[in-house]
């Protein structure tokens, strides 16, 4: 099992004759993989709903040095527990978190369960204000959504 640099499994996709995996913690992380592995660093596109991977250049992660990207039009911001401006938003975590801790033990379970449970979350910010946290995977299924990932390319041997 091939895993990123916080042991997370990375996805793993058949495209044709190459190989893709993404689910890197960094631009940095893909890099030593691809050096590894003697692949190369592509852009995959996940734009129709769905789990179905292309290999493009829409987002221009290569040139920017990002590892992810979510486009979900100008009404709403998805921003990944990497970027500088998830910590404006950690305070509105934890005063979610704080507040679920009061409530009935039925509602604190089911609402911690999807807190808890993102592993690599991703706040999504409709028109500027807090609406929720979610997963990388969850979120190339929200919103119409078109999620961008670095990857590593290699030819099926």
């Amino acid at each position: 099992m091939e895993t990123n640099a916080f042991n997370q499994k990375l996805n793993r996709y058949e495209l044709n004759d190459t190989i893709v995996y993404t689910g890197f913690s960094s631009y940095n992380d893909a890099e030593e993989c691809a050096q590894k592995k003697n692949g190369e660093l592509v852009e995959v596109g996940f734009k129709d709903g769905n789990d179905n991977p292309e290999i493009c250049n829409e987002a221009h992660l290569l040139d920017k040095k990002l590892h992810f990207f979510v486009d979900a039009g100008d009404e709403y911001k998805f921003i990944h527990s990497s970027d500088p401006g998830f910590r404006k938003y950690a305070d509105e975590l934890q005063k979610i978190k704080a507040k679920l801790q009061q409530s009935p033990p039925d509602e604190r379970y089911l609402a911690n369960f999807e807190i808890e449970n993102t592993e690599d979350p991703i706040v999504v910010i409709k028109n500027d204000h807090f609406e929720s946290v979610t997963s990388r995977e969850r979120s190339k299924y929200l919103k119409h959504a078109k999620v961008y990932e670095i990857g590593v390319s290699v030819p099926k041997s």
